[in-house]
């Protein structure tokens, strides 16, 4: 079954969030949607997410689902903001608990924050089935870019978060704490796997070359085209480019943000006795 699939650009951070629904039953999830943040003030806005609600209200569909592909660096999540108007459940792949750990030790946050995942509604595991109204939804552990990461299966759809870039851009970074390039090959396989037709949809894009920005592509073009994974790439030579290539990247804007929000499921720290929210910048500490 096709399921409907609208894509929501937020130019700023070049990531896509999307809405995939049952258009006939009205059933829908929301994957990856993105709160706008102004790092000079500080201040947060629901420009992006409010873009999602008028298609979703627009639509008159139901949200079941709100999913995270993995903890991002580069955007902060809406995901409260969206559960505080259709209280649906927030889900996350499982191991997010391994970065949670991570970072609890990077920022040094207190026993109030407890890694545990607790602060995601539901955490999810492959082999899971979600519904979807006629549909289902199934999640598919692609770890490599995070130990977290979970491509999202809807019909003859696939999420596959910043697991695979359009053909011309490659593939997710490994360099955060718990990436690794092998681990990223292996996961990309597994999509490749999958149907030649089966339509995947990425999470950014960053329009090589000066070409028009896109989010979608199929496993036969990605299998066909892919700088860094077409058919026949060896494991070692990828793992090599990709070490490589990461080496010479520097760390997204917002990733001192993002991090601290995005292991909270997009809750701000508990305010301090003024009534006010503080983030922690760690000195020499990443």
């Amino acid at each position: 079954m096709k399921p409907l699939v609208k894509g929501f650009f937020h130019e700023v951070s070049r990531t896509i969030a999307y809405v995939v629904a049952d258009e006939e039953k009205g059933r829908a999830a929301v994957i990856d949607p993105v709160l706008d943040y102004d790092r000079g003030s500080g201040r947060t806005s629901t420009v992006a997410a409010d873009a999602l609600v008028a298609f979703v209200t627009e639509r008159r569909f139901t949200v079941d689902w709100i999913l995270e592909t993995h903890a991002h660096a580069d955007h902060v999540t809406a995901a409260q903001y969206l559960k505080d108007k259709w209280h649906a459940p927030v889900a996350i792949g499982r191991d997010v608990v391994k970065v949670q750990s991570t970072f609890k030790a990077v920022y040094n946050l207190g026993p109030e924050f407890r890694a545990d995942g607790s602060e995601f509604d539901r955490l999810l595991v492959e082999g899971e089935s979600l519904p979807l109204g006629r549909l289902r939804l199934e999640p598919m552990a692609t770890p490599g870019h995070t130990p977290a990461c979970m491509t999202y299966l809807v019909g003859d759809a696939a999420f596959v978060g910043d697991t695979l870039f359009m053909p011309d851009y490659g593939s997710a970074r490994t360099d955060f704490p718990g990436g690794d390039a092998a681990t990223l090959y292996d996961s990309v396989q597994r999509i490749l796997a999958l149907p030649l037709k089966t339509r995947l949809f990425l999470c950014h894009d960053y329009a090589p070359n000066g070409r028009a920005y896109a989010w979608e592509s199929t496993v036969a073009d990605e299998r066909a085209h892919n700088i860094h994974l077409k058919t026949g790439t060896p494991r070692e030579a990828f793992v090599k480019l990709r070490r490589e290539r990461d080496a010479a990247l520097e760390f997204p804007d917002l990733l001192v943000v993002a991090l601290q929000l995005n292991i909270r499921a997009g809750r701000l720290p508990p305010a301090e006795t003024n009534g006010v929210s503080y983030l922690k910048i760690p000195i020499n500490g990443l």
